[in-house]
């Protein structure tokens, strides 16, 4: 099945710059419905406006991590349960993935990373492009 490249996609990182990145790769990639928030507090106010086919967040943000922002969406009625949901961080630590894989996430990318990357963890969690 291929992917809805129409589909609603929030990325949400503390960064501006990071946010352009992403944005810049998910356009090469073909996706043109791209939101964005700077934390999960700001995340979680555009999931209950709008309805997104993949969430993409960096995990270090303040006020709201991008892990308790995963949390926050796992555990709500608003239909993210099973959202595909994936996970950018600095850090590869072991421990990290695990508690991020036990807390809903589909996928998990360490920085830096490149268009081809961030490609083949989308293609793992919403199928063929």
């Amino acid at each position: 099945m291929a992917i809805d490249k129409d589909m609603n996609v929030l990325i949400v990182d503390d960064y501006n710059t990071m946010l352009r990145i992403i944005n810049n790769l998910l356009k090469q990639l073909g996706f043109s419905n791209i939101d964005e928030a700077t934390d999960g507090e700001a995340a979680l106010a555009k999931v209950k406006q709008k309805t997104y086919g993949l969430i993409i967040s960096d995990w270090n943000m303040e006020p709201m991590t991008g892990f308790d922002f995963l949390k926050a969406i796992r555990a709500s009625d608003e239909g993210y349960k099973n959202t595909p949901f994936i996970m950018i961080t600095a850090e590869s630590k072991t421990e990290n993935v695990v508690l991020a894989k036990q807390a809903g996430v589909n996928n998990y990318i360490v920085k830096p990373f490149n268009a081809e990357t961030l490609k083949t963890k989308m293609e793992a969690v919403l199928g063929a492009f």
